[in-house]
């Protein structure tokens, strides 16, 4: 990442950019919502498969899963009747990625 770029981009932030990054943070503000990004590390999973990873019920799950997709952390794609939940995209790997390693090494 080019830093003089980034700092440009900072010193640019508006307000309503700070708000949606301040709700992306806050949706890492709950345990759950982490070990369900870390368990879709390794590749997309139904609701079933989450609530058994994580340990809630599949109603908790979903209702959580809502939440990720509007912030675009996770996307959904039918297979038949069940839904399989994945991370949306690279950046959202990388950032989780970082959390733990500013966590683990902080």
């Amino acid at each position: 990442m080019n830093n003089s770029k980034f700092i440009s981009e900072v010193d640019q932030l508006n307000d309503t950019t700070a708000q949606h990054v301040a709700e992306l943070f806050s949706m890492l503000g709950d345990a759950s919502r982490v070990k369900i990004i870390a368990a879709l590390l390794n590749g997309p999973l139904n609701v079933q498969s989450l609530a058994e990873i994580v340990s809630i019920s599949p109603s908790a799950i979903s209702h959580h899963m809502r939440s990720l997709r509007q912030m675009h952390l996770v996307r959904a794609h039918k297979q038949g009747r069940q839904v399989f939940y994945a991370l949306d995209d690279q950046h959202v790997e990388e950032l989780f990625l970082r959390g733990i390693d500013h966590v683990l090494h902080g």
